[in-house]
């Protein structure tokens, strides 16, 4: 097997981040002896009998349809979104049919083990279809040696940028891995995204946490942020493709720019100088563990008062107690939780929190789990995201003794039941609130908006109100959402942007996330492929319960999104490009006059 990074054309350098290579310029040097294989090289490229799969496609690179299915947080919603704009921009057809593609992309979430099932049993429907597969996201680069993946093509979560390389090689009846992690991708790569009116902007991958419970960790590893000015050009770019949200998303928000020497408030009062003074295009903040906030909390407190900040966080606890916090190395203690919650309520008007609870972690005691359950109560959290405890393979939690599984059952009803008798929308009734409606309920009445404190306001009006601002009066409260009615609408949206996004309605129990990330016993039923980033346990707000997905038999009209169409706005490469064409005609012009002047000249 030979090093992909060796086949390269010219042996140098190789494709731009985002730019396909020739076709010619990744060659196939199969070696017929798989059993000398190397196994140490992570990035790797063989010809494969595929005897279990589908024969090498003989359609014209780049015109062959792809089916893309998500798993997990908005971390990877946001890569999918990124490796769907590079395949359309080459050519590439996407399509929400499986059984119409000519190969399937999974990408995939290695938090919990009901979302690792169910990427095995996809791949599994894949093969028995015939179809390639190319397997990227967290369980391939955390478990690469996982036998589900013998046979498929990988992708790391840092190659993103190499995807259509990956499914032009598969097509052909080749196996490519490529899993080595090298500089970030680049953020102006093009994107389609699921909903035109919500960009989710990854700050920063993985963590400087150590928690003994967590496989992202393995996946994402250690913290790597972008630059403040990269970020900052991002958020100018989607502004102006008519972005009506701005999710800022990582696996610890609080811990962004430590390794660069910046800090999450350095980043958020950039931003927010960028945002239209209209209050048309709205930011979110997104998933933050504790320790990282504790000495910014009044700077992020400001922040979450802007006009154009949803005062919405999602604050991890995990737990009540603090031995059992202890124990999953979570480097904090309750007392340091309720500091934060209780600095941002005082000075955070109409403040909303969101919190993560892991019932039946090894050695929670019924004294651990009673503080737990005082904890919630105590706030009444209005957003609680309760998940059992999965051990993951190779996490020091998964040697722990563990807790038997009818008390952990029971554990997650009782607090389930606590946390389900919560009225957190009582006395919002007849209330004028301002909303951003930015997407369509599956009911195909209601669209979808949400208050600053990121409270879900279904309503009802034509669909070009989406992705506009409005005045609601709110005519009836839910568990989990609140009805109204628009009074005054504010801005009108990019009609060239707009198209139908279609969402869940609330799930009726908050100790689930579908059957794929956080599922607990009490799962729904169904499934989400969008949402909060997933923290270090794999939990993700609720809220997000009703954002990036779709009914599976209504394909969702995208739109490729290419960033800089001035060439104010053209990157290094652009610039690359046009020079080399005006050199090379140069150069023709300058051959054809000598050649001219030649037969002038005899």
């Amino acid at each position: 097997m030979e090093d992909i990074e060796d086949l390269l054309a010219g042996g140098v350098g190789g494709a731009p981040p985002g730019f396909r290579l020739p076709l010619n310029a990744v060659g196939i040097n199969p070696k017929t002896n798989k059993s000398k294989r190397s196994s140490s090289k992570q990035d790797q490229i063989t010809a494969s009998n595929r005897d279990s799969l589908a024969p090498p496609s003989l359609k014209i690179p780049g015109t062959q349809t792809i089916y893309i299915k998500t798993f997990g947080c908005s971390h990877n919603q946001s890569d999918s979104e990124y490796m769907a704009g590079q395949l359309t921009a080459f050519g590439y057809a996407l399509t929400e049919v499986p059984e119409d593609a000519d190969l399937w992309l999974i990408n995939t979430c290695t938090v919990k083990s009901p979302s690792q099932s169910a990427m095995s049993t996809l791949i599994t429907r894949g093969r028995s279809g015939k179809k390639p597969l190319v397997i990227a996201g967290c369980v391939p680069q955390g478990s690469r040696d996982l036998k589900e993946l013998e046979g498929v093509s990988v992708v790391g979560v840092q190659q993103i940028d190499r995807v259509v390389e990956i499914v032009e090689e598969t097509l052909k009846g080749h196996e490519v891995r490529l899993l080595t992690r090298k500089t970030l991708p680049a953020l102006d790569l093009p994107k389609v995204r699921r909903n035109n009116f919500i960009e989710i902007l990854p700050i920063n991958v993985g963590c400087l946490g150590a928690c003994n419970y967590c496989k992202t960790k393995h996946a994402r590893g250690h913290l790597g942020s972008y630059t403040v000015d990269s970020l900052v050009e991002r958020v100018r770019t989607v502004i102006s493709e008519g972005v009506k949200e701005i999710w800022l998303s990582s696996e610890d928000t609080g811990a962004y720019g430590r390794d660069i020497g910046v800090n999450l408030p350095i980043l958020l009062n950039a931003i927010v100088k960028e945002l239209p003074s209209d209050q048309s295009t709205m930011l979110r903040i997104g998933m933050t563990n504790p320790p990282f906030i504790l000495e910014h909390l009044k700077e992020i407190a400001a922040v979450l008062r802007h006009p154009c900040v949803y005062t919405f966080l999602h604050v991890p606890v995990q737990s009540g107690s603090d031995s059992v916090l202890t124990a999953m190395n979570r480097e904090y203690t309750a007392s340091e939780f309720r500091t934060v919650v209780d600095t941002l309520t005082e000075l955070v008007p109409g403040m909303q929190i969101a919190t993560d609870i892991i019932c039946g972690f090894p050695g929670e005691t019924d004294e651990d789990f009673s503080q737990t359950v005082e904890l919630i109560k105590d706030y009444k959290f209005p957003q609680v995201h309760i998940s059992q405890f999965y051990p993951r393979p190779g996490t020091p939690a998964a040697k722990m003794k563990k807790v038997q599984s009818k008390i952990v059952k029971q554990r997650s009803r009782e607090l389930t039941s606590v946390f389900e008798a919560f009225a957190p929308y009582t006395g919002m009734e007849g209330r004028e609130e301002r909303i951003w409606i930015t997407e369509v309920a599956t009911d195909g009445i209601h669209l979808v908006g949400h208050t600053k404190g990121y409270v879900q306001v279904l309503v009802t009006g034509p669909e070009s109100m989406l992705g506009t601002s409005a005045m609601a009066r709110i005519t009836s409260v839910g568990r989990w959402s609140v009805f109204g009615e628009v009074i005054e609408t504010f801005s009108s949206a990019n009609r060239e942007t707009k198209s139908r996004e279609v969402t869940k309605p609330p799930c009726s129990s908050n100790a689930s996330t579908c059957g794929t990330c956080t599922c607990s016993a009490e799962s729904c039923g169904e499934e989400r492929s969008g949402g909060e980033a997933c923290n270090i346990s794999g939990n993700i707000s609720r809220q997000d319960d009703h954002k990036g997905t779709s009914k599976k038999e209504e394909e969702i009209q995208q739109q490729v999104v290419v960033p800089g169409s001035s060439v104010a706005n053209w990157g290094f490469i652009d610039k690359a490009l046009v020079c080399g064409v005006f050199l090379s005609s140069l150069t023709i012009l300058v051959l054809v006059i000598s050649i001219a002047c030649r037969v002038l000249l005899r």
